[in-house]
């Protein structure tokens, strides 16, 4: 891991701010302060000399009271405002500082919170990020070190995020296609009776790529893989497939692209999703909560709209492949640079790089061995069950562990369900289709109008269970049972079954991944106790060896829970092309400058409480 020096994004700011308000005081004065007027040193003092009224006139043009009243009270506000501005801007350099620190210990997972708290801190702020210019620039620097870091990271490995089975493009450089008559005799066979949407067809490159999918270990297991896992998703794709009027047969293009894994990020270039989008497109939305680069569905849909777009622009699936690996514009340029408007022509006059080159054999070659499981030992693949669930649009901010709550589901099957969210929590007025377990829809809104809509960030949802007492129920979530007694009207005792909403001031919620500093006196014992987790938990989560712990280090209070992979605007490498504008959306094209400020302004939470629920029994 690369050890970095890094400089305060705070320090010039704190300056400048600084310098300004001493100006301005000097200029004006301190409010109030009646020994900044303009009389002279030594004037006789004002009840022994009267003013003529020529000065009164000459006075009142030059300093109306008005005036220098409403002057003062902008420059207060001002004032203030720049203080709030600076106390934001240095919250956020210390949790991106401490970011920093893992980073260089190669504490990954612990960078990674850090670094969503420094961008959570300015989000959630109240403050406008967008039309502020210094906190739009102090944002934009923020993303900037972020990306900066973790693309260094993305170079020794994936980055912040966990590692991921390699696609077959990546491994292009090894395969070889030694001519194989036998093969490609009995393939040509095969696609006598192979029924395909696309013009399959055999040749060496083709049969090189069947015989690197049977001999060679990694792409044989990395098949097998992603046929498996092409079960949680393929009744969903050849849906999308079929409405937008793309071959079937194209969903095994995901074979070579992830291997069907939705939260892959291409360390190289960057691009993110199943279908491996930049973050610059036209057809998905990203912003500081969600990426829908990492929904299976919403991804599905952008993916069979740019094929669409790309075969009309092509006139052949295989072009229309080479262009969504490669970039339409450099595909219409080398047809125009060879004459020929066919990939293999193309191919063999070597016009492409190593990966396109790869990139549409590899694929037929999977369609081929999918469709004929028997012929190249793939019986004994099971796919993996469909991703079934409800889904609730929400504009409003609700934390999952209370979306697990109300759905009787855990933390982990709702975060699974959700792989676009970035963070444990939907956004405020801004429209997300939030996932939930199938059949859990119903039961999910009708406990949810009993919160009110401001606290569904901290609050929590409760089943009793049997034996269970109300302050143990209290302890577990950091609540009061006076305020649990309370807010259901509790008048007799609880029972099994009986259902509670949980009162939970914001201020003692703790949030996955949340670190507690170690003092004098402390031990295991006493920090476990305090938040409510055992000794053993907390020496699981911060991979402790011994019940000693140091003053002054960080420890993981509550487990991290990991989402969705940070890919915020990371610039591609020269080995991937860019896309013109002129010639469609770029699917690996250059990416923007990041700019989640402009789509993530945390809103206030609006007012008013809804009727509370009363005592219910679970039925």
């Amino acid at each position: 891991m690369v050890n970095l020096k890094t400089t305060s994004l705070v320090e010039r700011r704190t300056l400048a701010a600084t310098c300004s308000l001493l100006l301005l005081l000097t200029l004006t004065g301190c409010p109030g302060d009646v020994s900044s007027g303009n009389a002279s040193t030594g004037s006789a003092p004002a009840h022994t000399t009267a003013p003529t009224l020529q000065q009164q006139a000459t006075h009142q043009a030059q300093t109306p009271a008005q005036t220098q009243a409403q002057q003062s009270a902008n420059q207060i506000v001002a004032a203030q405002h720049a203080q709030k501005v600076q106390a934001l801007v240095a919250k956020a350099e210390a949790s991106y500082q401490s970011g920093v620190a893992n980073y260089n210990a190669n504490r990954l997972g612990a960078a990674r919170q850090d670094f969503d708290s420094a961008v959570d801190t300015m989000l959630s702020s109240g403050m406008d990020l967008k039309d502020d210019p210094q906190l739009s620039d102090e944002f934009d620097q923020l993303l900037s070190a972020i990306n900066s870091l973790e693309m260094i990271a993305l170079r020794q490995g994936n980055g912040l995020s966990p590692a991921l089975e390699a696609a077959p493009a990546d491994a292009a450089d090894e395969v070889t296609f030694a001519p194989d008559p036998l093969l490609i005799g009995k393939v040509t066979a095969e696609l006598k009776t192979t029924n395909s949407d696309l013009p399959l067809v055999i040749n060496d490159y083709v049969a090189g790529w069947i015989n690197a999918f049977t001999n060679k270990p990694a792409l044989h297991a990395h098949l097998v893989s992603s046929l498996r896992r092409a079960g949680k998703y393929k009744d969903m794709i050849q849906r999308i497939l079929r409405e937008q009027g793309v071959p079937q047969d194209l969903i095994y293009q995901a074979v070579t692209e992830t291997g069907f894994q939705p939260q892959s990020v291409n360390r190289k270039s960057g691009a993110a999703g199943m279908w491996q989008f930049m973050r610059s497109n036209d057809y998905l939305q990203s912003n500081g909560y969600f990426d829908e680069r990492f929904d299976p569905e919403k991804s599905t849909v952008a993916y069979a709209k740019y094929m669409k777009y790309l075969y009309s622009q092509t006139g052949d699936w295989y072009l229309a492949m080479a262009a969504y690996d490669w970039g339409l514009g450099r595909v219409q340029h080398v047809v125009s640079r060879t004459g020929y408007a066919d990939y293999w022509q193309i191919y063999r006059l070597g016009g492409l790089p190593a990966e396109t080159k790869a990139y549409i054999p590899s694929t037929i070659a999977a369609i081929i061995m999918a469709k004929n499981p028997q012929q190249y030992g793939l019986t004994d693949v099971v796919p993996d069950a469909p991703v079934l669930s409800d889904n609730v649009t929400t504009n409003y901010a609700i934390d999952m562990r209370l979306v697990a709550d109300l759905t009787n589901a855990t933390l982990p099957e709702i975060v699974a369900l959700n792989p676009a969210l970035l963070r444990l929590s939907t956004p405020n007025d801004i429209p997300y289709d939030l996932h939930l377990p199938a059949g859990t829809r119903d039961i999910f809104l009708t406990r949810l109008k009993n919160i009110p809509e401001e606290d569904r960030t901290s609050w929590r949802f409760h089943v009793v269970q049997n034996g269970e007492t109300l302050e143990q129920i209290a302890e577990s979530l950091h609540a009061r049972p006076a305020e649990i007694t309370s807010f259901n009207d509790l008048t007799d005792p609880i029972e099994s079954g009986d259902e509670l909403v949980i009162p939970i001031a914001a201020s003692s919620r703790l949030t996955p991944g949340e670190r507690y500093t170690m003092r004098r006196n402390d031990t295991l014992v006493t920090v476990a106790d305090r938040f409510g987790v055992t000794v053993e938990q907390l020496r699981e989560w911060n991979h402790l060896s011994s019940n000693r712990v140091a003053s002054g280090h960080s420890l993981y209070v509550v487990e991290p829970i990991r989402l969705a992979p940070s890919a915020r605007g990371r610039r591609r490498h020269a080995g991937r092309a860019t896309s013109g504008r002129s010639s469609g959306t770029p699917r690996k094209g250059a990416s923007r400058k990041a700019s989640a400020h402009a789509d993530s302004q945390t809103h206030t939470a609006k007012g008013g409480k809804k009727q509370a629920k009363k005592k219910q029994r679970s039925r």
